[in-house]
């Protein structure tokens, strides 16, 4: 089923409906959405990090929730598919998918559904309205980033603090010092980044497309990123949508701070829920760089919100400072979502890369299958005469060299500069090339490939 949820867009699915080896999955989701091609023309993902987006739902056995959530971020140029965050936005559809088909009963004209976040072991509650069983999409709620109105769903969230990084401040600061630039490193449902616009040279009221232009910005907001993946126990981040960075300044359209976000290397055009909700809450933080730009009282209510280039986003909150650090009593919001297809897609084919002539001269055998789970490296021997070999998903960009003895092993982890594989995975299955005959054709025609890299043997 394809939904909006709040300001973004994915594919939902039942897991029992996708493999279960998370390696297959990804595999399958890559070819799904289109990935990896900044447009995703071959699939069904939005050419943006917002609608290239997935979510995994099933019944739970957990005693506190009703249905299991695994939110998976697809990347649009990269064969990356990363569960290392949640998503709040999708989360807003979760509780009406799970009506829809059929994991949860409902009664009367309202839905309560507890959700297991799985990506950061925490429960969120969703509740939004039903008739006859099914949700109303239609209401009087409006959220900045989305044309009209739709019926609301409210989400409240529970223990979602420290989900990702092991506390609500991994560093047990309210500020910490990156590259000369004072930041908030806080995670209260994502990972995010908190720091002035103005300690990085920018107003804060430009719009998304004048900050991805900068490039200066992009490559201090990258330094800044790697280094606070490390100082929140996230390790080495530079292949991973997380943290979120974002600036705040003074609000200017009537909010209590006005906030740019970098996810990581896009502009949202908005801002994320999650995300909103961590940087609501570093707003709470006394002497944080987002404090010194809060309006004058605010939060005094519970409530922070949050300008973005969209518009604005309501956070609700209650935070405890009585401790030795601050504890998150209560985290709130409330969002949208729609139905907007339900059907069946068709993944892009496998081997899609290759020239349909030696697809049908290929023998079943000589067709390989999909990724299995990450495994020690196999060896292969290449068909005689071979030239090369790689990738049989992602193609010439992922290569392997061959060993003296004609043969090689697939790394367990490429590295990212010479490879597009970035998940730890060792490719067993990969497309050979024998030398073209004819010397004025190009070294790697199509006209020379063998569909079968030879058969595996034990390490």
């Amino acid at each position: 089923m394809l939904m909006r949820g709040g300001t973004s867009k994915g594919a939902y699915f039942l897991a029992n409906d996708l493999p279960d080896s998370p390696a297959e999955r990804d595999e399958l989701l890559l070819r799904l959405m289109g990935s990896p091609d900044e447009r995703q023309i071959d699939g069904i993902g939005g050419a943006n990090p917002l609608t290239s987006k997935v979510a995994v739902v099933s019944v739970s056995n957990r005693p506190d929730a009703d249905v299991d959530y695994l939110f998976l971020q697809v990347s649009v140029d990269q064969p990356v598919v990363s569960d290392r965050q949640n998503c709040g936005n999708i989360l807003a559809g979760v509780g009406p998918f799970a009506v829809e088909r059929g994991l949860v009963p409902t009664h009367d004209n309202k839905a309560t559904v507890r959700i297991y976040l799985v990506n950061t072991d925490s429960v969120a509650t969703a509740t939004f309205p039903v008739v006859n069983g099914a949700p109303v999409y239609d209401g009087h709620t409006a959220i900045d980033g989305v044309p009209g109105t739709a019926a609301a769903v409210i989400l409240e969230f529970e223990g979602i603090a420290g989900g990702s990084c092991g506390a609500l401040l991994p560093t047990g600061n309210m500020v910490d010092t990156i590259d000369g630039v004072d930041v908030t490193l806080i995670d209260n449902g994502m990972p995010v980044v908190v720091m002035r616009s103005d300690d990085l040279g920018v107003i804060g009221t430009e719009s998304p497309a004048q900050l991805e232009a900068n490039g200066a910005l992009r490559a201090r907001l990258e330094s800044i990123r790697l280094q606070a993946g490390h100082l929140m126990n996230l390790g080495d981040v530079a292949d991973t949508t997380v943290p979120k960075l974002t600036m705040v300044s003074a609000p200017t359209a009537g909010g209590d701070l006005s906030t740019r976000t970098f996810i990581p290397h896009r502009c949202h055009d908005a801002i994320g829920v999650l995300g909103a909700v961590s940087v609501a809450t570093a707003a709470l933080l006394p002497a944080s760089p987002a404090a010194s730009v809060l309006r004058r009282g605010a939060g005094a209510d519970g409530t922070i919100v949050c300008e973005h280039p969209s518009g604005s986003f309501i956070a609700t909150l209650e935070l405890d400072h009585s401790g030795t650090s601050p504890h998150v009593r209560r985290a709130g919001i409330v969002r949208t979502a729609r139905k907007l297809m339900d059907g069946a897609v068709f993944p892009r084919p496998r081997l899609a890369h290759l020239d349909e002539r030696h697809l049908m001269s290929a023998t079943p055998k000589s067709i390989p299958g999909p990724h299995p789970s990450p495994h020690a490296p196999r060896r292969w021997t290449p068909p005689t005469n071979a030239t090369d070999a790689h990738c049989h998903v992602f193609g010439p960009a992922c290569r392997f060299p061959f060993a003296d003895d004609r043969s090689y092993t697939p790394p367990i982890r490429a590295s990212t500069s010479s490879s597009n594989y970035k998940s730890g995975w060792a490719c067993p299955a990969v497309l050979c090339k024998r030398p073209v005959m004819a010397p004025t054709m190009p070294p790697w025609s199509t006209h020379s490939i063998a569909a079968m890299a030879g058969t595996p043997v034990s390490p």
